[in-house]
């Protein structure tokens, strides 16, 4: 009886989850229900996948409302209901800003469906519901509060159904629900307009209750019934349904095949030009089985993806479990070779598992979005995957103090967590509670990071569309989802690695233009490099990707990687899950004393001998669910899904859970110590592990990124200054370019580009650092000096760039104008003179700049004192201007009588206690097993050399570090397994000069007071 029930996504409006709907439904004896959210389907399909536990009728429909105006509900029929009215509501969201501003309503009248019933929500105005305007598949709802008005009214009842609205299950529902409008209008809840919110009974009712109401009105009850009855939805979420991506990537199943066939037979000659017995019985073995799951168009079309990219040039990396496949490798969907690796395809496309692998493709930042507009232009049926935003606590409870008008220091206690029990009071006790109470629940739609379908069917067959900003037709519910009906995403991502990789390959073809070709790709070259070895091993690996991090550094060192197996490794272990759980420091002590692995548990160890034991690789957890605790390879597929994150609520994998330890102790024979043990293991670090294929791809970017460092590290280090950095900030690469020979120049407007430039030895940094500089006066320059060649004075430059005083006055200070051998403040001077009654407009007078002057004025020279400029002026401007400073940052420190350690002494001081100083670079932030936060800190000493240090809690909170700058550090020097560190006691930042430019600028003006004078 129930046609139009709310769950939250009715964004900021909704309050209950779909599984509480169902909930809600069962303990009041409902049979079937319409789940029909506020122009809105995120909750259907889940919905429909949790409704057969609840012994529940699914049926989808949507509330059409302008604003929270209801407008009308349209109830599917079936599936092809559902499609139109998916198809109806898309166009309104795609021009959801136009919607916004009340330009484009949705109109009051529903369109003419053909599988579809409309309700009308009973009009009592003048306006009213003409029921000869009805068509056959409309009809008025009528809610409870309305029986007494039809009675009186003696309306005809022949097409009128119930309409008793869901949206809350009790008053605290109705709270959360004022306060969610309140924040949805940004408004003062005292303030919120009853217009604006629902009607507090607007909950669910007992079925029996629900019809004696309407017993006097057996035509509505009739009616009702009819629409239930006559609606029926259906998608497959077994665990066994089919994949809906597109079916074909040709005409038809067997083209497809044949073209599959005929690529591997290409590609094979590329990558095994001489196939062994062994590669060509893989690959055999893979593609029959790609065929039987039916995944040959899933692998065409990833293939067709990164053949575009390399015909427009871009570099990418494939990875995931797709990796883990050698017909992936032999297409160039990855570079990773399996069988080098010992990768099993069976344990990621098997029979046990209808879903195909993952291929996420990883593309430069500059070059993602083409590859995404070509996906949308080559498919038919594609649109991005959508994320659901959720309220969190503290976020909410600024929210809420708004919206209960609290101060603002107040809102920041609140925020933040440091009000005090007694400064409490009945509001912030409210917004406290309330915001306890949100927490969780949708907020807004916006888009997967790197998620894209590609449907057989249309897009509209599961879900209308939204426009995010990023402008492409989004679907309305999470890869979760996804899955669950099968469609698999492809995710295209992007990062600046490879951004790096692609700029340096660049510089090098043009700095180095004899330079041979460079085949990036040529893993087995790089594999057998000794000079990636010697960086590897005493982790040289600044700007490369994935192994620059201090922890990354560290553990290089500490477990002396020297190939791409260790690396391989190594990209595993140091993931977050496998180190909290104590499995990374037992895998360095097993790999560094060989006595240790005998204490590893003989199946451990057995099924993983090539990590002495110890769990590092997603693929483990698969190993340990069906060897150790005998679960089949789809259940222990599934507890590798569910250990992952994205299922780890749901019953199927509490099910495998309890299999798992009913296996393990009654089965198996295994202690309930142990199995405990090894389910912990297993679950602390599986939802953060990497495939071993994953791990792969990752050290295959590293060692291309190595390659570059290690034979053309100018090249490489400004390719990286110009996609912004890596794991750093800008400045420590450019320390690194200076270690590799590299002379720092400030930015020149006779030899800088907008992006950082190399000749020879010299790097003249970009425009693009300059803070406040515009991109279109960098542009107007370069365009001046491709016309005209380099600027000859101050004047000429004047002459022939439009720009204003304030562009100008930041060119001078960063000490652009050099060339003409004039100072700084001299400069300055001189621009205030000729620019400073110039318009900021002068910028934009393009006419005049793209035409020749034939008239060009003679500008006067004024005579301007002589102005001093010291170098720690330069210093304080480069800071100002770039955010760090080109110059020695030491010698600007105030003098300081300590006697400091450099790094390369400190081996010779291990258990001492020393005084080091260094140039903060990055802090780490961790927290402790009870909870206590401490920090790690990473410095560079005067000689350019890293420094460590450890900041336990008791430090930690005591002394604390203030932004970047140069720290004094004292602590005892502690090695671990060549990694030597500060065990910080003390730290305090220190002090630097007095800044020059404001002294001295107030003797210049008086210096230039007196001169005028005379």
């Amino acid at each position: 009886m129930y046609l139009n029930t709310h769950s939250y996504y009715s964004l900021r409006y909704g309050t209950i989850s779909p599984k509480q709907l169902l909930e809600l439904g069962k303990v009041n004896g409902i049979q079937s229900m319409v789940i029909s959210d506020i122009n809105n389907t995120s909750a259907c399909l889940e919905f429909a996948r949790l409704a057969p536990k609840y012994d529940i009728k699914p049926i989808f429909g949507i509330d059409f409302r302008n604003g929270v105006e209801q407008l009308y509900i349209a109830i599917a029929k079936n599936n092809k209901g559902f499609q139109e009215i998916n198809e109806y509501l898309t166009p309104f969201l795609l021009n959801k800003t136009i919607v916004e501003n009340g330009i484009k309503e949705i109109p009051e009248r529903a369109p003419d469906f053909e599988n579809v019933f409309v309700v009308y929500p009973l009009k009592r105005d003048s306006s009213g519901n003409s029921l000869a305007d009805l068509l056959p598949h409309e009809y008025i709802g009528v809610s409870p509060k309305d029986l007494d008005y039809i009675r009186i009214k003696k309306l005809d009842t022949s097409k009128m159904v119930v309409l008793q609205t869901v949206t809350f299950r009790n008053k605290r529902d109705f709270n959360a629900h004022r306060l969610l409008r309140a924040i949805d209008k940004n408004t003062l809840l005292s303030k919120l307009s009853l217009n604006e919110q629902a009607l507090e009974s607007h909950q669910m009712i007992p079925i029996d209750e629900l019809i004696n109401l309407y017993e006097a009105f057996p035509n509505i009850i009739t009616n009702t019934h009819e629409i239930l009855n006559q609606s029926s939805i259906h998608f497959d979420l077994s665990d066994t349904a089919p994949p809906q991506n597109q079916k074909h990537y040709t005409e038809s199943e067997e083209a497809d095949e044949a073209l599959l066939m005929k690529l591997c037979k290409e590609g094979m000659q590329y990558r095994y030009p001489e196939a062994t017995d062994e590669v060509k019985a893989r690959v055999k073995k893979e593609l029959d089985t790609i065929k039987k799951m039916g995944f040959v168009s899933y692998f065409l079309i990833n293939w067709d993806i990164v053949k575009y990219a390399r015909s427009k040039g871009y570099f990418y990396v494939g990875r995931g479990s797709g990796a883990n496949s050698v017909v992936a490798y032999i297409l160039r969907i990855t570079d990773v070779d399996p069988i080098e690796l010992d990768l099993y395809f069976e344990r990621f496309i098997n029979l046990y598992r209808i879903n195909p692998p993952d291929f996420d493709i990883d593309f430069s930042w500059t070059d993602r979005d083409d590859v995404t507009a070509y996906i949308f232009d080559r498919f038919k049926h594609v649109a991005l995957v959508a994320t659901y935003n959720t309220f969190q606590a503290r976020a909410v409870r600024r929210e809420l103090g708004k919206v209960f008008g609290l101060p603002k220091e107040e809102i920041d206690k609140l925020s933040k967590d440091y009000i005090q029990k007694w400064e409490m009071n009945h509001l912030t006790h409210l917004v406290v509670k309330y915001s306890e109470y949100i927490h969780g629940f949708p907020s807004h739609l916006s888009i997967h990071a790197s998620g894209i379908v590609i449907s057989e069917k249309p897009i509209s067959w599961f879900t209308p569309t939204f426009l995010p900003p990023k402008g492409y037709p989004t679907i309305q519910f999470d890869m979760h989802i996804a899955e669950d009906i099968g469609l698999y995403k492809f995710d295209i991502l992007s990062q600046r690695g490879l951004g790096k990789i692609k700029d340096a390959i660049e510089i090098i073809k043009e700095k180095r233009p004899k330079e041979p070709f460079i085949d990036i790709h040529d893993m087995k070259r790089f594999k057998t490099d000794e000079r990636i070895k010697t960086m590897l091993k005493n982790a040289q690996a600044i700007g490369c990707f994935y192994v620059e991090s201090p922890a990354m550094r560290m553990l290089l060192r500490k477990l002396r990687v020297d190939n791409y197996l260790g690396l391989v490794a190594a990209s595993s272990v140091i993931r977050p899950g496998v180190a909290q759980s104590g499995m990374m420091q037992e895998y360095i002590l097993r790999y560094r004393n060989p006595e240790r692995r005998k204490d590893a548990h003989p199946v451990m160890l057995q099924l993983m001998p090539e990590t002495y034991g110890v769990m590092v690789y997603q693929e483990d957890v698969i190993k340990v669910a069906h060897f150790f605790a005998g679960l089949s390879l789809g259940e222990a597929d599934k507890m590798r899904r569910g250990m992952s994150g994205k299922y780890r609520s749901r019953e199927e994998f509490d099910q495998v859970r309890d299999k798992f330890f009913n296996n393990c102790i009654n089965v198996r024979g295994h202690s309930k110590e142990l199995t405990a043990e090894v389910w912990r293991q297993t679950a602390s670090f599986a939802g953060y592990a990497f495939a071993k294929g994953h791990s792969a791809s990752y050290a295959v970017e590293s060692y291309q990124s190595l390659f570059l460092k290690a034979y053309y590290p100018l090249e490489y280090m400004v390719a990286t200054i110009n996609n912004y950095g890596g794991f750093y900030s800008t400045e420590l690469y450019v320390h690194e370019a200076r270690l590799h020979g590299g002379v720092i120049h400030p930015p020149c407007v006779n030899r800088s580009e907008y992006k950082t430039t190399l000749y020879g030895k010299d790097i003249f940094v970009g425009f693009h650092l300059l803070h406040g500089f515009e991109q279109k006066t960098a542009a107007l320059i370069l365009l001046a000096r491709d016309k005209e060649g380099y600027f000859k004075s101050f004047n000429d430059f004047i002459d022939r760039v439009p720009i204003s005083l304030e562009q100008i006055s930041i060119l001078i200070r960063i000490d652009a104008f050099r060339f003409t051998k004039k100072n700084k403040r001299s400069l300055l001077w001189e621009a205030h003179f000729k620019l400073g009654n110039v318009s900021k407009k002068r910028t934009d007078d393009l006419a005049n700049f793209l035409v020749k002057d034939l008239f060009r004025i003679q500008r006067p020279e004024y005579e301007i004192p002589q102005l001093e400029n010291s170098w720690q002026e330069d210093t304080f401007d480069q800071i100002e201007l770039l955010g760090f400073p080109l110059h020695n940052v030491f010698e600007i420190l105030r003098q300081d009588d300590t006697v400091y350690y450099l790094a390369e002494e400190l081996p010779n001081h291990v258990g001492e206690t020393v005084w080091i100083k260094g140039y903060l670079i990055h802090r780490k932030r961790t927290s402790t097993k009870n909870g206590d936060t401490m920090y790690f800190g990473t410095f560079l000493d005067e000689k350019g050399q890293w420094l460590d240090s450890v900041h336990f809690p008791q430090i930690a909170a005591k002394y604390h570090f203030r932004g970047s700058g140069v720290y004094k550090v004292k602590g005892k020097v502690i090695e671990d397994y060549d990694c030597i560190s500060i065990e910080a006691e003390y730290m305090e930042k220190m002090e630097i000069i007095e800044d020059p430019r404001y002294s001295d600028e107030r003797m210049g003006f008086t210096a230039l007071s007196k001169k005028s004078k005379h």
